[in-house]
């Protein structure tokens, strides 16, 4: 089951996501600001993070450099009601702004449920691949400090070796 915090200070946008992916299947940890994001991130490994760009006690974007910067690996999803330009706006692109902080995809609320399911999926599907790596190498370490484990892989890596 994977793992999504969700950083927003609308209690009532935390609660919809969480009914939202719950429903699919997510285990789902809803934090109402910043600090109490920070407090979940480093007590648990999140496959997902999705982020309010603006929320109280942080300045603008500072929560996405916070949350990416406490786990870089994580996709991280920012939202926002008013943080984006649009083209008859001359203001500043926040959506490139908070891509270029670390932010893996951004989306401006409100937001439809498949619309969020979709970029959740996409983000997932381009961090599966890293995911494996990790856990591939977490494995191989974990078998070669153990002297029995050594033996099994040295074994594991001649066979492969005499199949080539």
């Amino acid at each position: 089951m994977r793992r999504i915090l969700v950083v927003d200070d609308d209690p009532h946008i935390g609660l919809a996501i969480r009914a939202w992916l719950k429903r699919d299947g997510f285990k789902v940890t809803v934090a109402d600001g910043g600090a109490a994001g920070l407090i979940a991130l480093n007590s648990s490994p999140f496959d997902l993070m999705i982020v309010d760009i603006f929320m109280p006690n942080m300045r603008g974007f500072e929560s996405i450099r916070v949350f990416h910067n406490h786990a870089p690996t994580v996709p991280l999803i920012a939202i926002s009601g008013y943080a984006f330009s649009g083209p008859e706006v001359s203001s500043p692109d926040f959506l490139r702004m908070a891509l270029k902080l670390g932010a893996t995809r951004c989306l401006r609320k409100p937001f439809r449920p498949t619309t969020l399911l979709g970029v959740i999926d996409e983000c997932l599907s381009a961090a599966e691949p890293h995911r494996r790596y990790v856990a591939t190498l977490a494995a191989v370490a974990s078998a070669v400090s153990e002297p029995k484990g050594q033996n099994e892989v040295i074994s594991r890596l001649r066979e492969h070796a005499s199949t080539c």
